[in-house]
């Protein structure tokens, strides 16, 4: 993949201050297009795919809104725990406009956790469904793969 001018645009969009005052690449100095190249690669070599994965994550923030800020257990397999702030992100894609809505979901094995757990949002789902963009090494939401196949037990 080639640093197309949209891709240089989100990735001088995801520095810090821009949309978040952390910005989204963490102390990754690769460019967007290597951190991708490397988890579709990562992805696939833990026998991933990106749009179950997605619809799993969405499917746990979903339920865990149901508890209104308290933790709920999912399945005997999760504890999720969501956070509304007011207010919306960008996507430093430019393709949309997401409420600021966050997901702590733990790896609770029989409804105890072993802590193991995600930090998930709206918008990082937005970014990994469309993008397959997780995010930078360091990131305050980077989803990493392989704590992806240990939470949701692929």
């Amino acid at each position: 993949m080639k640093m197309s001018p949209e891709y240089t645009k989100a990735q001088e969009n995801m520095q810090p201050g821009v949309i978040t005052s952390d910005g989204f690449l963490g102390d990754d100095t690769r460019n967007i297009v290597d951190i991708i190249e490397a988890d579709e690669e990562e992805f696939s070599r833990l026998g991933m795919d990106f749009d179950e994965v997605v619809g799993i994550l969405r499917r746990l923030l979903e339920e865990g809104r149901k508890g209104l800020g308290e933790p709920v257990t999912i399945d005997g397999k999760w504890i999720v725990t969501t956070t509304e702030a007011r207010g919306h992100l960008a996507s430093p894609f430019e393709d949309g406009i997401y409420r600021k809505v966050n997901a702590l979901i733990e790896h609770a094995p029989g409804g105890t956790p072993d802590g193991t757990s995600l930090l998930v949002s709206d918008l990082s789902l937005h970014l990994m469904e469309k993008n397959h963009f997780l995010q930078g090494k360091g990131a305050s939401f980077r989803i990493d793969p392989e704590t992806v196949k240990k939470v949701l037990e692929l």
